[in-house]
């Protein structure tokens, strides 16, 4: 039964893949069904933003689904759920009016929300109440909005809202943007409405993180663009700013929580705020661009944030099934409690690799050019004779060039502690290679890593026709010879195909030199140097803690870490030491200035409604007549 509901799952991918596939490149369609849903109806709409979402939703439910058939073995808890799941994901961006959207949207968050509580663990338990507190104030946000924009426009379509934008106020206009980005970037994990995210992601099953970090954070950001873009119509150039300004700060923020946690899940999930982060900026360039009337440059930026929203989702899935592979071999996430796996995983260990290598934006892997053509239209700012909002983008180019070096030394971490070196413990020395299935998923996942970067002159084609559907304007970006992207005629060009040769020419010429040379094949193996030591054993090794404490002192005015040292010396003597603990743990500024304040301001006005919530029926009587009174005078 569970491993059908896999199988099925599997199968709505590929037939959402191929719909979304077919709306991008096909003409527009809709359909309207009045009995379905109460209040409008069911309404439903494909046009190209449409299909790459639905597109990508699909693909990734494809690799992820044959991975949960080894993953989750004949476990029949959360299997209809993750079935739901992909159908609500799948049903999201089609829907085409508030009523359609609000039941897909939350059909979405109650799936997700069971996946995540399915083991009844304290742990996932307290990750399910979080994350059903943020999605829920998200969904409010945009019911707000929603509900706001239906009654000044007199229509709940959102086809509707774009035609009869133009006519709205100044005041509706922003007030409408800020509830829709605040609810859209709740579900997208930006920060600071990022608290869920660490704490969902690691609670779920591998296959279900590969999928909320995958494509659901992303539904968030396709609502941004629909708010942005079109159903607000033209907005302010403040809009664009904000975006850039919140996108730098999450990608900044997001990795340098990744790069001091030492649970390799939720490493993985802090690493998805820093790519919602780079998105956002994405968005934000495009946004600014063309409220200063600088379309191509819109393009460019649009494009490249598409594009990393479709490589994020190929290599994020494939590091969560990777870690899924490492916790299903031993039972653990602490990375101080692994290494040594990339002997007896190969195949995990080569997936992750790959993977740590196309997120840290390493050429020629997928990540590389999404972010080269971030920056290729960051860069371009100059044409904007504004001050002001050159100081914006240069704040943005800088944390998108610190994300950048962050994200390699994180992903150093991550590989090197794990999988190399000696196993840390017994559950990391018994390791053994995940199943059939769940390689194959990681094998699929590996591969579109590598094709979304070796076929980059490929891939952007269809990107600039669904950025094009958004931003009419020439298309900045030009196919030239040997597969080269040419961006805005000459300002810069790269090929990754001409990159991968370069790379496998210099690691094949030196070894045809010493073939030609005469060197001997056969290895010669001797022990390593020991340091002066005879034995090397795990305790010597690096540890994550360690590796990350550099980085904790240079962004100490973030982590905020506090230093504590117990020795306990010897009773007879105090030079005599019998045991020395020492840990610096680190806190975050925002846990401590935004939320710390709220939990206690909800704390004590949770202390006076116990107080009024007295079981006396004189008290409850005196508040009506309080309230009756009230009323009177105010009417």
């Amino acid at each position: 039964m569970t491993r059908g509901v896999y199988v099925l799952a599997t199968l709505l991918g590929a037939a959402g893949a191929a719909v979304g596939i077919t709306g991008m490149l096909g003409p527009p369609w809709s359909v309207e069904v009045g009995w379905v849903v109460p209040l409008g109806g069911l309404a439903l709409a494909v046009d190209p933003l449409t299909g790459l979402f639905v597109a990508l939703v699909g693909a990734t439910s494809v690799p992820a689904s044959i991975y949960a058939v080894g993953y989750a073995g004949g476990e029949r808890r959360g299997s209809l759920a993750y079935l739901g799941f992909i159908a609500a994901m799948l049903l999201v961006p089609l829907a085409n009016n508030v009523m359609t959207f609000a039941i897909a949207w939350e059909l979405m968050s109650l799936a997700s929300y069971v996946l995540v509580v399915r083991t009844r663990s304290d742990e996932s338990a307290h990750a399910g109440w979080v994350y059903a507190v943020m999605t829920h104030a998200g969904l409010a946000c945009l019911l707000s909005a929603m509900l706001l924009l239906s009654a000044w426009t007199g229509s709940g379509r959102f086809t509707d809202w774009a035609a009869a934008a133009p006519a709205l106020g100044a005041t509706a206009r922003a007030v409408a943007w800020t509830l829709l980005v605040i609810g859209f970037l709740a579900k997208a994990g930006a920060m600071p409405l990022h608290v869920w995210l660490p704490l969902a992601h690691p609670a779920a099953p591998s296959h279900v993180s590969a999928l909320m970090s995958g494509v659901m954070i992303k539904l968030g950001l396709y609502g941004v663009l629909r708010a942005s873009f079109e159903w607000l119509g033209a907005g302010p150039l403040w809009w664009g700013p904000t975006l850039l300004l919140v996108g730098a700060v999450a990608a900044v923020g997001g990795v340098l929580y990744a790069l001091v946690d030492r649970d390799l899940k939720r490493l993985l999930a802090y690493s998805s705020i820093e790519n919602v982060g780079i998105i956002v900026i994405g968005i934000g360039a495009a946004l600014t661009f063309r409220n200063a009337a600088a379309d191509p440059l819109a393009l460019l930026a649009l494009t490249a944030a598409l594009y990393h929203v479709v490589n994020h989702a190929a290599f994020k899935s494939l590091l969560f099934m990777a870690a899924g592979s490492v916790v299903h071999a031993t039972g653990t996430r602490d990375l101080e409690a692994l290494g040594g796996l990339a002997r007896r995983m190969p195949w995990t260990a080569a997936a992750f690799f790959l993977g740590s290598g196309a997120i840290a934006a390493l050429p020629p892997l997928n990540g590389f050019v999404s972010e080269w053509l971030t920056f290729q239209a960051l860069l371009q700012n100059v044409q904007l004779p504004r001050p002001g909002l050159n100081l914006v983008f240069t704040l943005a180019i800088a944390a998108l060039a610190l994300t950048g070096g962050l994200a390699v030394a994180c992903f150093v971490k991550a590989y090197g502690i794990g999988f190399l070196a000696l196993p840390r413990s017994a559950a990391a020395e018994s390791a053994h290679e995940a199943p059939p299935s769940m390689r194959a998923g990681m094998l699929l996942a590996a591969a579109a890593c590598v094709a979304l970067g070796l076929g980059a002159s490929v891939v952007v084609q269809p990107l600039l026709a669904v950025a094009g559907a958004l931003i009419p304007a020439p298309a900045p970006i030009r196919i030239g010879a040997g597969l080269t992207l040419q961006v805005s005629d000459g300002f810069a060009s790269v090929s990754t195909a001409a990159v991968a040769v370069a790379l496998a020419g210099a690691l094949a010429v030196p070894l045809a030199a010493l073939t030609l040379a005469g060197a001997r094949r056969r290895p010669r193996r001797y022990e390593t140097w020991g340091c002066g030591r005879l034995l090397q054993t795990a305790r010597m090794e690096y540890t994550a803690t360690a590796f990350a404490n550099p980085f904790t002192r240079v962004f100490d005015f973030f982590y905020r870490p506090v230093r504590r040292l117990q020795i306990d010396a010897h009773p007879e003597s105090r030079f005599f030491v019998s045991r020395i603990e020492y840990a610096n743990p680190t806190r975050f500024i925002v846990d401590d200035w935004l939320y710390g304040p709220v939990e206690r301001a909800l704390r004590t006005a949770a202390r006076w409604a116990v107080a009024m919530q007295s079981g006396s029926p004189n008290a409850y009587l005196g508040y009506v007549l309080a309230v009756l009174l009230l009323l009177l005078v105010l009417a």
